[in-house]
């Protein structure tokens, strides 16, 4: 096996062998048919070493044209490499996640269905900071220097795709969203007290709350904090808020917010949890951060992450 996946580091290919031994002796057809999707990895992987270098062609020439271009237009020109690659990005999420559904089939040790779920994840993170550079380098209302920056990333990102993960290029992130993932909200009182303690709890590096507790942050970017903290929308937080002045009452539960808000279920997260579900969160806060600079309408104009990358990028650009 080893032979046929050089793309994966010495850590995935250690889980995986260990994965497929254990599936060919107790389901040798979930094992034929991982093995199958390792091979098809195998080849999306080798499609994308084909390409040449993106760095060796004229890379300012495309820095700069990719911070010109609109975020809806971008797919036509990013390089082929690019675009390969987060397709292949995808396959191996996919590879991993269709991995840990086979071992879950035959109660693996808990051990090893750990290893292979960290290991899908910290693919989903990878994906996840990708289009975390990609809403900076075509914000058409970012300054260029930080565009610039981000667009370097994404080079990186782009050009080492089979052996660059998360840690390596944004070792904060992946922190931070392990992190958010581990901590349930609470709400109570709004004020996100114990969310915030149990994140700094949970996180070795606290730049990323630290831009937010020190200087004087718009009101902006604490909303979008707080939208990133309690795993609410500004609009919804807004409306609790307002619930809990009118009602007289000091704090609001889970189930009395939930019939504020005209939700359901047991979570205000998705059932799966993990990765995913920090993913499927930036994706609606992306969403709505976007509308609101559309419009105009109150509330953050960008994700949390975003505030919080921008300034790292022009700090380090301007150092």
């Amino acid at each position: 096996m080893s032979e046929l996946s050089p793309f994966l580091d010495d850590g995935e290919r250690a889980t995986v062998e260990e994965a497929l031994a254990l599936l060919r002796d107790r389901s040798p057809a979930q094992a034929a048919q991982c093995e199958a999707a390792l091979e098809r990895l195998s080849r999306s992987a080798a499609l994308v070493g084909d390409f040449p270098s993106i760095v060796e062609k004229s890379s300012d020439t495309l820095i700069d044209l990719l911070c010109r271009v609109p975020e809806y237009d971008l797919d036509m020109h990013i390089p082929t490499k690019a675009v390969l690659g987060n397709a292949y990005l995808l396959v191996k999420i996919n590879f991993f996640k269709g991995l840990g559904y086979a071992l879950e089939g035959i109660a693996a040790p808990a051990d090893l269905m750990e290893r292979v779920q960290n290991e899908a994840g910290q693919s989903i993170y990878t994906k996840l900071a990708e289009e975390l550079f990609l809403a900076i380098v075509t914000d058409p209302n970012e300054q260029r220097n930080v565009k610039v920056h981000a667009a370097r990333e994404l080079f990186h990102i782009w050009e080492h795709r089979l052996d660059a993960e998360i840690d390596d290029f944004a070792p904060l992130l992946e922190s931070v969203w392990g992190a958010r993932d581990r901590v349930r909200p609470v709400l109570g009182t709004l004020k996100g007290t114990s969310e915030f303690l149990r994140l700094l709890a949970t996180t070795s590096d606290h730049s990323f709350f630290d831009h937010f507790v020190e200087g004087n942050v718009p009101e902006e970017e604490i909303a979008a904090f707080e939208e990133f903290l309690f795993g609410l929308p500004y609009e919804e937080i807004t409306k609790l808020r307002e619930h809990i002045e009118s009602s007289g009452a000091n704090v609001v539960s889970d189930s009395e917010a939930r019939v504020v808000l005209g939700r359901k279920g047991d979570s205000w997260t998705p059932l799966w949890g993990g990765p995913h579900a920090i993913y499927s969160s930036y994706k609606k806060r992306k969403v709505k951060a976007d509308y609101r600079a559309l419009t105009g309408v109150p509330g953050p104009k960008k994700t949390a992450e975003e505030y919080v990358m921008i300034a790292f990028l022009a700090a380090d650009s301007s150092a």
